[in-house]
């Protein structure tokens, strides 16, 4: 069927004509202005059409960072994260005589600041577009591969065109699954250096026990300093450095948050899926996400053996199990919550009413997208194991980022895969470079074992020849595989990546090694495996905007407001501090104060607080920064605000649009939200910036930083 694409003028008519709770929705900006009257409602003192433009004050302060979201807090690039979004950088800078982990780091000065991994990246958006027609221009009438080919050449273009300009780093977002596209424009910031972290049991205090749950007491902010050239343009790290000057920063309030109060939340929130069918809704709770329990647990378990009695080994994989233990608990915690809202009955019964309500001019489309959907759950564990081989590893994953990029490097730049053209080159190089301070081969050689032995055990249909032949049908061919590899191999040596590096960039013959061969083969099955994904990508790109438009409909007849699942651009959400009651006779106040650090402290990990704040806290010297009805210091507190992964470190703003907290977790009754917005359940969990004050004021102090942000030194 040809029709036009539904636009996001109709989607916002349709949508925002309509009612929802204040706390739902992760609007794009240029939605706001739609809803003046009921943001002004929930409190908002300030204009609401200055929030729709992403390029001036206050959301030109709000950046992504890492895999989170942070703000500037000062004119200097002075920047404002979790601890958890930059411990990375902090476990990058740690080593034999320097534990910043566990001891935190606050920088003697400019010229101590420490440079972050050669691949940690500050993206400031200075541009949003509507791009919808130049990318479906040639798109339509096609279908499958053809319809996905002329999205991403459309999108290859328009990237190319808009980085013609220079020191900018451009993408296009797909809003509404194929419906509406934005070209985003973004500086990006490559000199990013470490300036004051917390120690562990700070910054990452309960650990596990503690994540995803309510009451929390955990100081989980770091602040880096992004800088320049000379000139004022992003460049790789020198000491000739600047500091890069923003358009504008964030003002952090002297007053606190209390129940009821407005509150409002700028980030980058990952991916959401409530705009998707009844079918993925079923397949997330059957099978997706009790896998991925599964794998990422065996993989905590291997990575907690291997560096059981190995210190060095500890520190190198600090990062990456902090990472999947997180991974493997919001998995669980999403499939409890989903099974807690009845969301697979609830989101099929909905799906079947509003199909009864459909024009019958959409069903064909629909019916062809639930085919494809169908076809496509069975790679679902294949394309995970996969997955994980690549992002669990160090040097397995510079091999096949190296032969993918010769691979690519032989075509005209323009035809090359996303991830592979030459304006990726400096985060490839960066990626190879930090390999040195997180790899450790028998932890490697043991996430190998413990992912491809799953791969071994999949049905014929869904195994690649190529990764048969190379490790073998059984445990014992497995392991001679890898051994004889990581024996041989001399991509652990950072010269021989990088050599290597130079050549696969040009296209050219890349020196032998086994791990390179190895790659080899593996990119020969993932060209394989690409074709076909890419093949019912396009199809679902083309058949989708059907379905939303039914969806839309459907909405508008309920009366419900329509927002954009997330897709990594910035977005608003906006609603007011609120306590929790998860179950019946369990109630949690908002706010938590330093009382529960010292109720919880064992002293031994993860309660283990460090003395110097333990003192502190006897002492009572809260000065400026005690809530003034509970004459105590305050830690962290709760908003119903809607967030999901990525708006780690997004900044909580007051009705005046003045700092009050730092975005770091959701309470685990609403891990689900990104597939299921049950507001009885949904919290945020913000780091008060009281309590960031006090500890630079009175606990580990760092008087410098507080004048440099406008803050009182006591």
């Amino acid at each position: 069927m040809t029709r036009k694409p539904l636009t996001a003028a109709l989607v916002l008519g349709m949508g925002l004509s309509a009612t929802a709770a204040a706390n739902e929705g992760m609007w794009m900006p240029t939605q706001l202005p739609e809803l003046a009257k009921t943001l002004k409602a929930a409190g908002f003192e300030g204009d609401p059409s200055a929030l729709a433009d992403v390029t001036t004050p206050p959301l030109n302060a709000v950046v992504r960072i890492g895999g989170g979201t942070g703000s500037f807090v000062s004119g200097d690039g002075l920047l404002l994260t979790n601890h958890h979004v930059a411990y990375g950088v902090i476990q990058y800078n740690s080593g034999k005589g320097h534990d910043y982990i566990n001891e935190g780091f606050i920088a003697g000065g400019r010229d101590d600041e420490r440079p972050a991994n050669p691949d940690y990246r500050v993206l400031v958006t200075v541009g949003f577009d509507k791009v919808t027609d130049e990318v479906l221009r040639e798109a339509r009438g096609k279908s499958g591969r053809a319809y996905y080919d002329a999205v991403e050449n459309a999108r290859k273009r328009i990237v190319a065109d808009c980085e013609a300009e220079g020191g900018v780093r451009c993408s296009v977002a797909n809003m509404y699954y194929g419906s509406d596209f934005y070209r985003v424009r973004q500086l990006e910031l490559t000199d990013i250096r470490l300036v004051y972290a917390p120690p562990r049991a700070i910054g990452n205090y309960g650990d596990e026990i503690d994540n995803f749950m309510w009451p929390r007491h955990t100081g989980d902010f770091t602040l880096l300093r992004a800088y320049v050239g000379k000139d004022g343009k992003p460049a790789p790290y020198s000491k000739d450095n600047v500091p890069y000057h923003p358009p504008a920063h964030l003002k952090m309030s002297l007053d606190g948050p209390k129940e009821g109060d407005y509150a409002m939340l700028a980030g980058y929130p990952g991916i959401t899926y409530r705009l998707r069918t009844a079918a993925e809704f079923a397949n997330q709770i059957d099978a997706v996400l009790p896998r991925r329990v599964e794998v990422f647990q065996q993989l905590i378990d291997v990575v907690e053996a291997a560096g059981k009695d190995d210190a060095d080994a500890r520190t190198r994989y600090a990062s990456q199990l902090q990472s999947l233990k997180n991974n493997r608990k919001r998995a669980a915690g999403e499939l409890e919550g989903l099974l807690r809202s009845d969301a697979k009955a609830r989101r099929a019964a909905d799906e079947r009413a509003m199909l009864a309500a459909t024009d019958a001019k959409y069903k064909a489309d629909i019916d062809a997208l639930f085919a494809s959907l169908d076809a496509e759950r069975a790679a679902g564990e294949r394309e995970l194991l996969v997955g994980l081989m690549s992002s669990q590893t160090q040097l397995l994953r510079s091999a096949l980022l190296l032969e993918r990029l010769r691979v690519e490097s032989a075509k005209p730049d323009a035809e090359r895969e996303s991830g592979y053209q030459q304006r990726d080159q400096a985060l490839i190089e960066g990626v190879l470079r930090q390999v040195q301070r997180r790899y450790d081969p028998t932890v490697e050689k043991a996430i190998l074992t413990a992912l491809l032995t799953r791969y071994q055990q999949l049905p014929d249909d869904q195994r690649d020849s190529h990764y048969d032949n190379l490790f073998g049908r059984t445990p014992e061919q497995l392991r001679k595989a890898l051994d004889e590899l990581y024996a041989t191999t001399k991509l652990g040596d950072e010269a021989q990546r990088l050599s290597r590096f130079e050549a696969a960039r040009k296209g050219a013959f890349i020196d032998n090694d086994p791990l390179v061969s190895v790659a080899a083969a593996l990119v020969m099955a993932q060209l394989n495996a690409e074709r076909e994904s890419k093949e019912r990508a396009g199809e679902q790109l083309r058949l989708r905007p059907s379905y939303m438009q039914a969806l839309f409909a459907w909405r508008a007849q309920q009366g419900r407001a329509v927002y954009p699942d997330a897709n990594g651009t910035l977005r608003i959400s906006y609603g007011k501090v609120e306590a929790l009651h998860p179950r019946d006779a369990v109630n949690y106040s908002p706010v938590t104060t330093v009382a529960g650090i010292v109720e919880k402290n064992t002293g031994t990990v993860p309660f283990d607080a460090p003395r110097p704040l333990l003192d502190a806290i006897a002492k009572g010297d809260f000065g400026s920064t005690a809530d003034p009805a509970l004459k105590t210091q305050t830690v962290n507190f709760l908003t119903n605000l809607d967030t999901t992964g990525g708006n780690s470190g997004s900044p909580v703003l007051n009705a005046k649009g003045e700092l009050i907290g730092l975005n770091f977790d959701s309470n685990w009754e609403s891990v689900s939200a990104s597939w299921w917005f049950d507001p009885r359940y949904k919290r945020a969990v913000h780091v008060d910036m009281r309590y960031l004050r006090w500890l630079l004021a009175k606990v580990y102090p760092a008087p410098a930083l507080l004048a440099e942000m406008g803050l009182p030194r006591e």
